[in-house]
């Protein structure tokens, strides 16, 4: 089929699906798969912030090295990303999905390893498979739900949620009890499963593409396409840096006790948020969801930074959680119908900036953190990228 989808500035991108077509039931199967895939992405997606002080330990690092971890996995999902738009364009969506699976249990199952070195491989590995899994299932579910794009994202994204939530109070369980190994293996064991079960699952096909170099022109003319590209650097980096420093953060507050399950907060919080996505999303305009959200999130970075106590600080975490919830589901769905299935080839763009803003963002706080000795005016500099994402969003684009 022929699908023409218009941009805002009056440019036109043009492509070929070559879908197949496909029943209710086999639909359903396919949103099964990816939200199954979703829930050990989330573990893997933020297992470097509740494993960070248990890593530190392990290899000795100080905070700008802890950092480089957030460097190291996102040059292995860059890469993920950027060959996932390959793989989606000439062989469909089964070849990158069951890629990401696989690799993510590589990475997953080596990342405790006893040298620096080897999991640094690990982190990477790790990260290529996230680089894969991330934007091939989130536009799979946005291709294959036209009449419900934010709704299904988000719901999938709950999915990822409940593997985050479960990953931060997993580790923490696991190191106490000194069975962290056997977790991550489990986890390993849990995706090639996973990628067994689904391999001969109908994913879409091929996208046979009609682009000129005068469609990348267009495209990179369109003042939306940048406005898209700042919000997929700066609100994962804004979220990644908030769960991932989180446990340090509440740690050196002198709660240590409670610094490894601090993860687990935000996370719920933010599952919570995306499983009440579709009743919000059938009364609020998703302009008005994203520039709500990100108003909320800066009330409530700025209450974690200012509050001196425990419950202020759990109280402004969740706060976070909440306001962040649907807002990265809205923009993947906005994404994904503003561009159509030309989507597939732009987002290989946007996610990489995705993956981007997690590595930079992070290692921001660190290096802040560590020029000033002060992790809380580290922490400053996810407020920062939330408040200029909205003042993006103050008018409709």
């Amino acid at each position: 089929m022929l699908i023409v989808p218009e941009m805002s500035d009056g440019g036109q991108l043009m492509a070929v699906a070559a879908t197949q077509t496909t029943s209710p039931a086999q639909v359903r199967k396919l949103v099964i798969a990816g939200q199954l895939g979703f829930v050990p992405t989330g573990i893997i997606n933020t297992i470097l912030g509740p494993m960070l002080p248990i890593l530190s330990a392990h290899w000795a690092l100080n905070d700008t090295q802890a950092g480089n971890l957030f460097v190291v996995q996102f040059l292995g999902s860059m890469t993920g990303v950027l060959l996932s738009g390959i793989l989606l364009a000439k062989l469909g969506f089964r070849p990158a999905f069951l890629l990401g699976l696989v690799l993510m249990a590589i990475g997953i199952s080596t990342v405790y390893a006893p040298t620096l070195w080897a999991g640094l491989i690990a982190v990477a590995i790790l990260g290529l498979g996230q680089g894969f899994i991330i934007p091939t299932d989130n536009l799979l579910i946005a291709e294959i739900s036209p009449d419900s794009r934010a709704a299904a994202v988000a719901l999938l994204n709950f999915y990822w949620g409940i593997g985050a939530v479960f990953c931060s109070l997993a580790v923490a369980w696991a190191y106490v009890h000194h069975l962290l190994p056997l977790f991550l293996g489990s986890v390993a064991v849990l995706l090639i499963l996973l990628a067994l079960g689904v391999r001969r699952l109908p994913f879409p096909g091929k996208l046979h593409s009609q682009e000129t170099p005068l469609i990348w022109k267009e495209v990179l003319r369109s003042p939306v396409f940048w406005l898209f590209s700042m919000v997929f650097f700066f609100y994962p980096g804004a979220e990644t840096a908030v769960g991932g420093w989180i446990n340090s953060y509440v740690t050196r507050m002198g709660y240590a006790h409670v610094g490894p399950v601090m993860p687990a907060f935000f996370w719920f919080a933010l599952t919570l948020g995306r499983a009440c996505a579709g009743p919000v999303l059938r009364r609020v305009s998703e302009h008005n969801v994203m520039r709500g959200g990100f108003a909320i999130a800066t009330i409530g970075i700025a209450l974690m930074l200012w509050t001196s106590t425990l419950i202020g600080v759990i109280a402004s975490v969740v706060l976070v959680g909440l306001s962040y919830a649907i807002l990265y589901p809205v923009n993947v769905a906005r994404l994904s119908q503003h561009f159509g299935p030309s989507a597939r080839a732009i987002g290989s763009i946007m996610f990489a900036l995705a993956g981007l803003g997690p590595a930079l963002v992070p290692k921001w706080v660190g290096m802040v953190s560590t020029s000033t000795g002060n992790l809380r005016v580290g922490l400053a500099v996810p407020l920062a990228a939330t408040v200029l994402l909205l003042i993006i969003h103050l008018r409709e684009w």
